[in-house]
């Protein structure tokens, strides 16, 4: 059967599209076909293909099953602001079973390891009533935190993954990314929160310029998703 994951964050600038691409690319290392998708994006670009928003392209660069744009980010947004606030700018209403029923449909393409990646951190507002962290629980699938290291980042983890369980979801496992190249004692907050949060820690990934990017899959263990 495959696994299917919604990847949350600790805040907007966590690292997720990074930390999904890193899974997708460990992923395919061992050989599986993997899918992402991004339901809700706020911020996006004219192309010759139309409209599109640069973290589903690079999630659609770092899967390997075929899917069309309009699967992975069903619902696109110009601005770079929240989704709620956005959709009420543009007259428009985004509902989870809405989004539900999209990201359905896309599942159903034959793959082994899904990534359902959110906007910005947990609990962000679709409209009036619901948060996108609706979306993992209509759908129950497991979360997985993506931490911004950074001064702070205790605080947000922990409040994080309380709301996550108070929610009902399962919290499958979280990833320290270092977002702060000079964040000071990096070593001892992720012994901290290995010690705090109650669910395998993943990987952690050190804060890495452009050239070395692609090296971030090397420090991730996917085990604990795949047993």
């Amino acid at each position: 059967m495959p696994k299917t994951f919604f990847v949350t964050g600790t805040d907007t600038d966590a690292g997720k599209t990074f930390v999904t691409c890193a899974m997708l690319a460990s992923a395919n290392q061992q050989g599986l076909k993997t899918l992402a998708l991004k339901p809700v994006a706020a911020g996006s670009e004219n192309t010759p293909d139309g409209p599109r928003n640069d973290d589903a392209l690079n999630l659609m660069s770092a899967m390997n099953v075929d899917l069309g744009y309009s699967q992975v980010n069903p619902v696109l947004f110009e601005p770079p602001i929240a989704p709620h606030i956005a959709a009420q700018e543009e007259g428009r209403r985004v509902t989870v079973d809405r989004l539900t029923g999209f990201c359905r449909g896309a599942l159903m393409t034959r793959h082994d390891l899904s990534f359902i990646e959110g906007a910005g951190g947990w609990r962000v507002p679709l409209n009036d009533r619901e948060m996108l962290a609706d979306l993992a629980k209509n759908m129950n699938v497991p979360v997985i935190l993506v931490v911004g290291m950074k001064l702070g980042c205790i605080s947000h983890s922990l409040l994080t993954v309380e709301s996550i369980l108070q929610s009902g979801c399962q919290l499958a496992g979280w990833v320290a990314n270092q977002v702060d190249p000079e964040m000071s004692r990096f070593e001892e907050n992720v012994e901290t929160l290995k010690a705090m949060i109650p669910s395998p820690c993943l990987g952690v990934v050190p804060w890495m310029d452009d050239s070395q990017k692609n090296n971030a899959a090397s420090c991730l263990d996917l085990s604990p998703l795949l047993s």
